[in-house]
């Protein structure tokens, strides 16, 4: 019990911490909190244009999440225990990663939030790539709602081709309508991965129109 309360106080202390970073270093704006569910099991699903998404998509909900994140990233002597510290579970991609899977389920069955990226790898060119459909499994085994999160600006500060980020630019993060643990059911595995990736990719175009860029072309 006291474990878990000292987690919980680091987990609003860091996500405290990634707030002012990413306010004082990007014009990050974000819309659409209203559609996370106050209670009960929910996947944040977002695209994944750079290595602050995270920050970007899970710093702003006011309720506690985790994460998952590249089993290597783990292996690193300061940051794996960092992300271990703020819930992050390690994931082998490539690959079909039950011992993952269950960790994430278990996550959901305790009424918890999980953020992930169902593309699987940052954007090459700043487009959305099609989401993985196994996603549809921790929806219904977790009884999930699930919020799309659409990211924007992020790959022009940081790209796959550059070591560090540039500052200074705008982010933007919309969190659309929640889709009902019932609706992704009736769904099935693959329409409702192809259902999110749609809706994001319309939300990212208009995103783009609306701050005078160019849309991307799908």
């Amino acid at each position: 019990m006291l474990k878990r309360w000292l987690n919980d106080r680091w987990f609003w202390l860091a996500r405290w911490m990634c707030r002012v970073f990413g306010m004082f270093l990007f014009h990050w704006r974000f819309y659409g909190l209203d559609n996370i569910p106050s209670k009960g099991p929910f996947l944040l699903v977002s695209n994944h244009q750079s290595f602050l998404d995270p920050i970007f998509c899970g710093a702003p909900p006011k309720r506690h999440l985790c994460f998952l994140a590249r089993d290597t990233l783990f292996a690193n002597w300061f940051f794996g225990p960092l992300i271990a510290s703020v819930n992050a579970i390690p994931v082998k991609l490539g690959q079909g990663d039950l011992s993952a899977m269950k960790k994430v389920i278990a996550k959901l069955q305790e009424g918890r939030g999980v953020c992930l990226f169902p593309e699987g790898t940052r954007t090459s060119d700043g487009k959305i790539l099609p989401f993985k459909s196994g996603l549809g499994l921790l929806c219904r085994r977790g009884n999930a709602t699930i919020v799309p999160v659409m990211i924007d600006g992020a790959f022009e500060c940081w790209p796959r081709t550059k070591k560090l980020f540039s500052p200074g630019g705008t982010i933007i993060v919309h969190y659309g309508r929640a889709v009902t643990a019932e609706q992704a059911k009736k769904m099935g595995d693959q329409k409702l991965a192809e259902h999110l990736t749609e809706s994001l990719r319309q939300m990212q175009n208009k995103c783009r129109l609306d701050q005078g860029k160019k849309p991307y072309v799908y």
